[in-house]
């Protein structure tokens, strides 16, 4: 093996450089790495982006749609003020100004039937 090699080569050289068969194992892992990185990255990315929606799965289905139309806005657009809006709707319960007009309009039905 000795004789092969040239005179001046260093006798000891470092596991990640290339053999003499071209395979180059620290270039191999770097690839399976930033794939791994970019992957998980993007897991990440989309997480966090479906941050408000899975928020409003508690609230009512008119907000649910808002919301959801917000966050697929900013995820098309890159336009983060839409995901803000879209985290804040979430975050905060609008109030319920439905549920009192209903009993107000039921006692006024309740006292026109009964003056008849």
């Amino acid at each position: 093996m000795t004789e092969n090699m040239h005179p001046m080569a260093p006798q000891h050289l470092p596991h990640y450089f290339g053999g003499p068969e071209g395979g180059d194992s620290l270039f191999t892992m770097m690839v399976f790495l930033l794939v791994a990185v970019i992957v998980l990255l993007g897991v990440l990315y989309f997480t966090l982006h479906s941050l408000p929606e899975r928020m409003a799965h508690k609230g009512n289905a008119t907000q649910l749609q808002l919301i959801s139309i917000l966050c697929i806005l900013a995820l098309f657009t890159h336009n983060s003020l839409f995901w803000v809006l879209a985290l804040v709707l979430a975050a905060f319960r609008p109030p319920d100004i439905i549920s009192p007009l209903n009993s107000m309009a039921q006692s006024l039905q309740n006292i026109v039937n009964r003056e008849r």
